[in-house]
């Protein structure tokens, strides 16, 4: 949404090979579709049902036709040029291939603050506990997977919105990535962790929460271990049998899409 600024950024750095892109907007009111398509020809414009990023994750899951989905944020944080990297992990065998900004050879972070980290670390570890996984960075967004393992997540792309101000559904917002690792260790999926460098956003702000959201991610965690399925929205953000997890070496990869 209103990501006209760093597109060209993001899109440049796209590997040339992808099957399709796929833009999901979430009612932006400068150019960022006008942009994209400028820059992209042939890039497949979406709408989202409702709002979040969760809910705007969902629609572009649905709604691709490749063999692999990648996730990739439009502010620049997340680096195109390691799509390879994750495609490489699932050709050897994972399922789903997950960022990691906390391993070594190419991990890392020039936008986490001290206190994001060390909320994430405390959330991976109730994770882990809890789900008798291994993550080293539960809450990191840059992830690729299979597309024969959408069923799998069951992400809700057909509700309407709430009548509420805030207009969003649980799993809509930034506890997205979690209800997705939930999802895909109940099933058994393997999962391989690759080291991602995350960058600041180039331009704009996040509409991230570090408190807000980190609460939703935990009720997240405690809840569906419960097996309790919340239908209630989401609080508006300033309110307050496992698979095996493997390791993936970095390796260098032109990053230009023009190269």
């Amino acid at each position: 949404m209103n990501e006209e600024r760093n597109l060209p950024h993001v899109l440049e750095q796209m590997p040339d090979k992808i099957y399709e892109l796929i833009l999901v907007d979430g009612g932006s009111v400068d150019n960022t579709v006008a942009v994209a398509r400028q820059l992209w020809p042939g890039v497949r414009v979406i709408s989202q049902n409702r709002r979040g990023k969760g809910n705007a994750l969902a629609c572009g899951f649905a709604a691709a036709r490749g063999d692999v989905i990648a996730m990739v944020d439009a502010d620049g944080s997340a680096h195109p040029g390691e799509i390879p990297r994750f495609v490489e992990a699932l050709m050897d065998g994972a399922d789903f291939a997950k960022g990691s900004r906390f391993l070594p050879d190419g991990g890392g972070s020039d936008d986490l603050t001290r206190i994001r980290a060390l909320g994430n670390r405390a959330l991976s570890m109730v994770f882990n506990v809890l789900y008798g996984t291994r993550y080293t960075d539960l809450c990191y967004g840059f992830n690729l997977f299979w597309r024969r393992h959408v069923d799998a997540l069951r992400l809700d792309v057909t509700s309407p919105s709430p009548p509420t101000s805030d207009g969003r559904l649980w799993g809509d917002g930034f506890e997205i990535e979690t209800l997705i690792h939930i999802r895909i260790t109940k099933a058994k999926l393997r999962v391989v962790e690759v080291p991602s460098f995350e960058h600041s956003r180039i331009h704009g702000f996040s509409n991230l929460n570090a408190v807000g959201d980190g609460l939703r991610v935990l009720r997240t965690i405690l809840w569906d271990r419960r097996g309790i399925r919340p239908t209630e929205p989401l609080a508006p953000a300033d309110d307050p049998d496992t698979s095996p997890i493997a390791r993936v070496e970095p390796e260098t990869y032109q990053t230009s899409r023009n190269s």
